[in-house]
């Protein structure tokens, strides 16, 4: 039988989503979407010929709901869902710091909840999608989510109770390697190089350790020790970067972010 997908809330990952999900073989009329305003829902169907619903025709028609709002508007959306949600519906939820449990609570006892915290990556295929089952949610469920958000990059099982801690770690993730990008740049300013060429010459290093990283099977240290020659170029950066306290305030930040998340489900969305 036929299974149909409903993404509620199409902004960048929800479209990521449909347009891999249609690279994957999916058909585009089994894809349903809804979006808060009607030029977005048309400017989806023309580009990908998927077909607009409101949330409360999703829910009874898809067999798989996937809620990829922000975390501040599930409550809204969940309120318009939950008299439309059959118990045999999958809901699978992309929004940060929102747990399984407080989306059961929400729905008929019974209806399976998976989360998925994927990362902005999904638009180019290469997204990191931590996935974990709530209290109902089978082996099937899991792998049909895996299914799902594997069109549009990688996918991990983990424990919910990990869930704040990989939100940190790749939910976030890309923003700091561009945040450390925009800083090599400058530098590279500083050093006397245009911006462009500065920019090209560190967003291929990024690549290229990346590569070594995900190929290589050795372990980063390694990596590094590999290109720092004794009283080198390197270790002389490397320096810099321990005496400013880099690796102290990059585990910092990421006990910040993971914080953050356990806040946003406690329900402090301010």
């Amino acid at each position: 039988m036929t299974q149909k997908v409903a993404v509620l809330g199409t902004g960048k990952i929800g479209e990521a989503l449909l347009s891999g999900m249609i690279r994957g073989g999916w058909a585009p009329t089994d894809l349903l979407v809804t979006a808060r305003r009607p030029e977005r829902a048309e400017e989806l169907r023309t580009r990908y010929g998927v077909t607009p619903v409101t949330n409360p025709e999703a829910a009874k028609t898809a067999d798989t709901l996937i809620l990829t709002v922000k975390p501040q508007d599930m409550g809204t959306l969940l309120d318009e869902l939950a008299p439309h949600v059959p118990t045999d519906r999958l809901i699978i939820s992309g929004a940060a710091g929102i747990t399984t449990a407080s989306i059961e609570d929400r729905l008929a006892t019974g209806t399976p909840v998976v989360r998925v915290m994927t990362n902005t990556p999904a638009l180019v295929d290469e997204a990191m999608s931590v996935i974990s089952a709530g209290t109902h949610a089978t082996a099937d469920h899991l792998a049909h989510a895996e299914e799902i958000f594997g069109a549009v990059g990688k996918t991990l099982r983990v424990p919910e109770s990990q869930q704040d801690a990989c939100t940190a770690l790749s939910g976030s993730g890309p923003a700091y390697f561009f945040y450390l990008v925009e800083a090599m740049t400058d530098a590279g300013i500083l050093l006397g190089l245009p911006r462009d060429k500065a920019h090209d010459l560190i967003v291929q290093s990024a690549i290229g350790a990346a590569t070594m990283l995900r190929d290589s099977g050795e372990h980063p240290v390694k990596l590094r020790e590999n290109v720092t020659s004794p009283a080198g170029t390197t270790i002389n950066a490397i320096r810099e970067l321990e005496n400013h306290g880099v690796r102290a305030a990059l585990i910092a930040a990421l006990e910040a972010a993971r914080d953050r998340s356990r806040e946003l489900a406690s329900g402090n969305k301010d």
